[in-house]
């Protein structure tokens, strides 16, 4: 059988976990400056790179452009190779390709690189169609300032799309970022996992510990700060069978926590999880997810908890 997987887009496939940066900054959801500030970051990269994860997500929209700033700070700061993905946000203004390359101009500055290397379309959009973004997208690799193509939030129908134009200036699709964890299997369900398999797309996994509702340390009486607040409560009633379970698992496996358990998962599924972490303490449990391997049965028996608490 030939493989999918391209020589371009290879390096995505040898990662297994990485760094998503949306808390970097953002005040609104996240609660940046009275959760966590710039030095408690800085430890979470810093964390990060002591542990081998070198692949870094990032957006211009998170933080309003401040959790790119606060990474090109870091950058400058280590001698470290760190592999760095930001996105384009695919405003209803944006429809010409001088937006695309403009806002990518702004990235990298924010960045300080020259490239960047995954670039992905944050989310679809009815105004342009996959196969005008990813031909937008191959004039920016084709100038060298892209390294590999992306898209994030794109359904099976959108991702083939978005494969077959690239295909066509013959640049592969590297990577389909989407929310993926235990309390929403959507892409197992809808085809979309199995697709990119076919395909040789890499699956990103966004929120792997369910925005910290997988983590163990909330409940229906302790809540999380901030907006993640108003649907927790009810969610973390039902759930608590799912994380009973993976506190057991966890406990098998040596005293793993929630939180490793679920990013276990997610590798175990085939996907590249970037969990955010706010500090140090975050990113070293984060670390702690690499160098081991759920059993199948274990696999099995948290899909089918996790099917009967998010019916």
């Amino acid at each position: 059988m030939t493989d999918p997987i391209s020589n371009e887009t290879r390096f995505l496939h040898a990662i297994e976990m990485g760094l998503g940066t949306w808390q970097f900054g953002d005040r609104v959801f996240w609660s940046f400056g009275q959760t966590h500030n710039e030095a408690d970051i800085r430890a979470a990269f810093d964390a990060s790179l002591s542990a081998g994860i070198r692949f870094v997500d990032t957006a211009e929209v998170y933080g309003m452009g401040q959790s790119e700033r606060f990474l090109g700070s870091m950058l400058k700061a280590t001698d470290q190779p760190v592999l760095i993905a930001s996105k384009f946000f695919p405003y209803p203004w944006r429809v010409h390709k001088w937006f695309m390359k403009y806002a990518l101009r702004n990235s990298l500055e924010r960045l300080g690189i020259e490239r960047v290397d995954l670039y992905q379309i944050h989310w679809p959009t009815p105004i342009v169609p996959p196969e005008t973004l990813m031909n937008w997208m191959a004039d920016l690799v084709q100038e060298g300032l892209v390294r590999t193509v992306g898209v994030s939030n794109f359904n099976p129908s959108q991702t083939v799309r978005a494969y077959t134009s690239l295909a066509r200036r013959d640049i592969p699709l590297a990577a389909n970022q989407v929310e993926y964890h235990l309390l929403d299997r959507t892409i197992e369900k809808n085809g979309l996992l199995a697709r990119c398999r076919e395909l040789g797309i890499r699956v990103i996994a966004y929120s792997p510990i369910g925005k910290g509702l997988l983590t163990g340390k909330y409940s229906p009486e302790k809540l999380p700060p901030g907006p993640r607040a108003i649907s927790a409560a009810a969610r973390l009633s039902r759930i608590q069978p799912l994380l009973k379970l993976m506190t057991k698992i966890g406990q098998d496996h040596g005293g793993k926590t929630n939180a490793q358990v679920a990013l276990n998962w997610c590798i175990c599924k085939g996907t590249l999880p970037i969990p955010g972490a706010k500090n140090a303490a975050q990113a070293q449990e984060n670390a702690g997810a690499l160098g081991w391997k759920l059993t199948e049965a274990e696999v099995a028996e948290l899909d089918r908890v996790s099917d009967e608490v998010t019916k």
